[in-house]
């Protein structure tokens, strides 16, 4: 199973610091999953201009690559302006419509204030329908009294985040399971 997270910010630490103990969790509890990090801070992605993902070069085609060949992504995304940040979205321009067509998505949130709290539920989960993800319906919303010097101290945060892993692995199998057995049906 290939696992991409990606931290949808080119600014900002807490994301980040949140996809970090994500990425811990997977690789302890699921050691045999294939699991990559793309911070959007690390790579110069160009604007999307209309042209297909294969098309495009240096940073731009790898990190829509990885995204194209995982079966799972975990999006890490803050709030910005009362919605997801314009590199988060380029990313999704970049993409062909059906590119979560048999993938598991799921969601990790950072904001400043408990006010954006629906920002995932209003802008983020219609985008990933829309381009057939299979959504893991609760995701991690955590807030900024959640950290401090680049550590999360709220348990119950990381309790979510936890929960969040188990409940991408398991759906990305039994997707994969129904899929497979889907497929089977068919002798050619």
């Amino acid at each position: 199973m290939k696992i991409v997270g990606i931290s949808g910010s080119i600014v900002g630490s807490k994301t980040r610091t949140a996809m970090n103990y994500l990425s811990k969790e997977i690789s302890e509890k699921y050691p045999e999953a294939e699991y990559t990090i793309i911070d959007l801070a690390e790579y110069n992605v160009r604007f999307s201009d209309g042209r297909n993902y294969l098309d495009y070069e240096g940073d731009t085609a790898f990190v829509t690559k990885q995204i194209m060949e995982a079966d799972a992504i975990v999006i890490g995304t803050p709030v910005f302006q009362a919605s997801i940040p314009g590199t988060l979205k380029n990313i999704f321009d970049l993409l062909p419509v059906n590119a979560f067509r048999d993938k598991v998505v799921s969601i990790l949130v950072t904001a400043g204030s408990s006010k954006h709290y629906l920002v995932a539920e209003q802008q983020l989960k219609p985008i990933l329908a829309y381009m057939k993800a299979q959504i893991v319906q609760t995701y991690v919303f955590i807030e900024e009294k959640d950290f401090l010097r680049k550590e999360i101290i709220n348990d119950d945060v990381i309790f979510r985040i936890n929960r969040l892993v188990e409940d991408t692995v398991v759906l990305t199998e039994t997707y994969t399971r129904i899929r497979k057995a889907k497929e089977a049906e068919y002798d050619f």
